[in-house]
């Protein structure tokens, strides 16, 4: 007879065939791909340049990436080279059950990164959620069936606790924050961690902070380090010791459609996310 454990998060299918005399046979192991959202409520604090360029520095690695975009404003999308205006389906044609998951995937330019881009339709998702059945759970129920596609999946959520993000935290494994280095940096971080708080207890038990990456770093300021100081007091442990720092050429990217490891690969910012990537890779190879 065939029995397995039940495919939770990230966690190992275990197939055993079993005799009358117990296990005779060895086991087969699955692992599913990670879920990780990259949010944070406050706009401006590098959240999807980090989403666009860990994503492509993972995948530069050999990993096999999705990266999801969940914010109408579609800078993701737009910053992987994909024109938001031209896409056949997106998130929201996906959210609203006009197409499936992978149906909306897109190839990129970049090898082992796939995206599910997003456009201004989506703004009027939050709307049409409102009156869905289990309406928190939408995006995981879309997302279950990519697991076995791909080694991490991540999702630039928008910079709001809407209906939208909390899809996203519902749908998600861990949570990756992006704090900026200045003044009011830890500005709404309570609000999300109590909105986080939430979710594990009533829809999403399993969910953790993946950690916390600083950007936007100066280390010529004492404000810059003063607030980094701050930010692993608050969240001991949870800080990626690999930060981004303030770099011109991260904010030209972009515009070209390119990730930054893509633009000028030998670029600070460059460095930065490759070191990240490179963190957060062994930090997952541990906890498997």
């Amino acid at each position: 007879m065939l029995s397995a454990l039940e495919n939770v998060s990230r966690e190992t299918f275990i197939f055993y065939l079993e005799s009358g005399k117990g296990i005779i046979s060895s086991e087969r192991v699955c692992v599913l791909g990670k879920i990780i959202a990259v949010t944070n409520q406050k706009g401006g604090v590098g959240k999807t340049t980090t989403n666009i360029n860990l994503s492509a520095c993972v995948a530069e690695q050999g990993k096999r990436v999705l990266t999801i975009d969940v914010d109408p404003q579609g800078n993701t999308s737009s910053g992987l080279g994909i024109d938001k205006k031209a896409v056949p389906y997106s998130v929201y044609d996906m959210i609203i059950g006009e197409c499936s998951a992978r149906d909306a995937i897109m190839r990129t330019n970049f090898e082992n990164l796939d995206i599910l881009p997003a456009n201004m339709d989506l703004a009027g998702a939050e709307i049409e959620l409102v009156a869905t059945n289990a309406r928190e759970t939408v995006l995981k129920r879309c997302l279950d069936d990519l697991r076995m596609d791909y080694d991490f999946i991540f999702i630039d959520c928008p910079p709001s606790l809407g209906l939208l993000t909390l899809n996203a935290l519902t749908a998600s494994d861990t949570l990756l924050i992006p704090i900026q280095c200045e003044y009011y940096a830890l500005e709404g971080v309570g609000q999300l961690m109590n909105t986080m708080k939430i979710v594990k207890q009533r829809l999403n038990p399993a969910i953790e902070i993946e950690g916390v990456v600083l950007t936007m770093l100066d280390g010529r300021t004492n404000l810059s380090l003063q607030v980094m100081q701050e930010v692993k007091k608050h969240f001991q442990g949870k800080v990626f010791l690999s930060f981004i720092p303030r770099n011109v050429r991260l904010g030209e990217a972009p515009s070209h459609g390119l990730p930054i490891n893509i633009y000028d690969s030998r670029s600070a910012g460059a460095e930065a996310y490759r070191a990240l990537a490179a963190e957060f890779l062994a930090a997952n190879k541990e906890s498997l």
